[in-house]
């Protein structure tokens, strides 16, 4: 097993300033897999659903190499479901309905043959279950990479701080940065974070792109210039799946080749806001892929001469 992720695989209801919809196939694990699809295979699922859920949509997962042999469904139980509106900026968003369902009870179970995974991503869950799978492998992964929200730093801070201490990689937005380093300025707060125990912290800005920070390095990437995002559900996860996909295929996480990966993860990102939902990653041509990578490329390249 060359990748295992760990997070939702649910429903979402998403009103947007451009649309709705009504039930539609959502959670981290379901855009974190679908991104990293791209770059490798041999990705293994740890999730649980009801039996409610998609048929159609685990068929395309398993299509694109993925193995939901980790993922219970539960008989007679609904499915994770999340409702939420964004305001006109598309930064900001209420939440109208949270259903936890399945989520509730939810005790990850790691199948044998993925407890060997080279890259272990966790997308955003409890903590305490984000743990749990981790002390199931059955070695240290060579790279652990950890999502997280400001739910958790409300209501499960300790928690989430063990989680931490216990991975490689953690990837958090701006606020929450600030909030659970309580440092405004992101350098300052960097730094705070990366005493927590993670090697390399990665702030999400949103449309103002990411930082990638170790003890002695930070380096910034734009996120590309879209004429239109429709829905930024999801795109987070999207950029953790290209970059931690980019990774595992590259098998090289050093500092220099995280850089490329959080180009790749942008990349991904920018199409997954283009569309309600997973839409958009589903059924991408590598053809596609490369393009969108390559305007990532045009966008920061420049020569310049130093008098």
């Amino acid at each position: 097993m060359s990748l295992l992720v760990v997070g939702t695989v649910a429903f979402d209801a998403i009103e947007t300033p451009f649309g709705k919809t009504d039930k539609i196939v959502g959670g981290a694990a379901s855009y974190i897999s679908l991104s990293a699809s791209y770059f490798t295979k041999e990705i293994g699922i740890v999730s649980v659903v009801g039996d409610d859920f998609d048929e159609n949509f685990k068929s395309l997962l398993t299509s694109k190499g993925i193995d939901l042999g980790g993922l219970q469904v539960k008989k007679g139980e609904k499915s994770f479901f999340w409702k939420g509106k964004y305001h006109t900026d598309l930064n900001s968003r209420d939440t109208l309905d949270t259903q936890l369902n399945v989520l509730e009870k939810f005790d990850p179970v790691v199948p044998e043959n993925f407890k060997n995974a080279e890259f272990l991503m966790l997308g955003n869950l409890v903590p305490a279950i984000q743990q749990k799978v981790i002390t199931q492998m059955n070695k240290r992964p060579k790279l652990l990479v950890l999502d997280t929200m400001n739910f958790w730093l409300d209501i499960a801070l300790e928690e989430l701080k063990k989680t931490i201490a216990m991975v490689d990689v953690l990837t958090i937005n701006d606020a929450e940065a600030r909030q659970l380093s309580g440092e405004y300025s992101l350098v300052k707060a960097a730094q705070k974070i990366l005493e927590m125990g993670p090697k390399v912290l990665i702030i999400k800005k949103g449309e103002h792109g990411a930082l990638l920070f170790n003890k002695e390095q930070v380096f910034f990437a734009p996120a590309l210039p879209l004429e239109e995002v429709f829905d930024p559900t999801g795109a987070g996860d999207t950029f953790a799946g290209g970059f931690i996909g980019y990774l595992a295929q590259t098998k090289d996480i050093s500092f220099e080749n995280m850089k490329r990966a959080i180009i790749y993860g942008s990349a991904m990102a920018s199409f997954c806001v283009e569309k309600f939902g997973t839409q958009k990653i589903e059924n991408l041509t590598q053809e596609e892929v490369d393009e969108r990578i390559q305007e990532f490329v045009d966008l920061v390249q420049f020569d310049i001469a130093l008098v």
